[in-house]
């Protein structure tokens, strides 16, 4: 995320600011692309920034690739970095894992022993390829975008941590449901940050109505999961739009999408 230094774009001429708008929606737009690897521009509301970008990536080096090409733009003169976030796409696994463990103890398997471990990992394995497009996600074609980071308390009485997986399970499954309820009108893109960044998740919450962000996010504060357990970090909004819009932003107009 970026914020414009204003006063010393606004001092360049003409010429200089149509060579820098022209260098950095040529790259923006040539990392858009479908495929493996996605980047979006979003123009940010309120005071945390004016630009943000948001790059899909298989690998942290293709993270760090792309990272570097922003970074020698002529533009990122002109750019104060805000803030970052790093996480990697993750999906919740409770259902499966209780059912998993029942089954496991019922057979008399040892817990943590080669047979349990290798039956957990053949579990993976099968939801990996059973669940490659949500764990590989193409960037949601949404005008509106909501983040914010998250965490689970880890409190001296109340520690999520040490919740029994059942309990985890049938609190996570309330906030599922309310989630799906939401489906068709928000996507939401779920991902881990524990070794990556501060906090322990990202959300991005994806709409065309940004109504709907707070009704979401409203109604979850309610669950148990949320409202017991729930830390938030701030929240960021931005609106999508394409590379070539880039100068509007830069002349002082909303860019329009697509």
């Amino acid at each position: 995320m970026f914020r414009v230094h204003w006063p010393s774009w606004k001092a360049l001429g003409a010429a200089a600011q149509k060579s820098i708008v022209e260098e950095a929606s040529g790259m923006i737009e040539g990392i858009e692309g479908k495929g493996e690897d996605q980047s979006a521009a979003f123009s940010m509301l309120g005071h945390k920034g004016d630009l943000m970008l948001v790059h899909f990536r298989r690998t942290l080096d293709g993270l760090n690739d792309v990272e570097l090409q922003v970074a020698h733009l002529k533009l990122t003169e002109f750019l104060e970095q805000t803030t970052s976030y790093v996480s990697v796409v993750e999906l919740g696994l409770y259902e499966v894992s209780v059912r998993l463990y029942r089954a496991l103890r019922e057979k008399g398997t040892q817990a943590e022993s080669p047979e349990w471990m290798q039956a957990v990992e053949n579990e993976l394995s099968k939801q990996r390829n059973a669940s490659a497009e949500r764990l590989w996600p193409e960037i949601p074609r949404r005008r509106y975008l909501s983040f914010y980071p998250m965490s689970k308390l880890r409190g001296e009485t109340k520690n999520w941590y040490q919740a029994p997986i059942t309990g985890r399970q049938m609190m996570m499954r309330v906030h599922g449901v309310i989630g799906r309820r939401y489906a068709g009108q928000v996507i939401q893109i779920i991902s881990g940050s524990i070794g990556f960044d501060d906090w322990e998740w990202g959300v991005d919450l994806f709409a065309d109505d940004p109504l709907v962000f707070k009704k979401l996010v409203t109604e979850m504060r309610f669950d148990e999961a949320s409202a017991v357990y729930g830390q938030f970090g701030p929240f960021y909004v931005g609106l999508r739009f394409p590379a070539a819009k880039l100068g509007a932003l830069l002349a002082g107009r909303t860019p329009s999408f697509p």
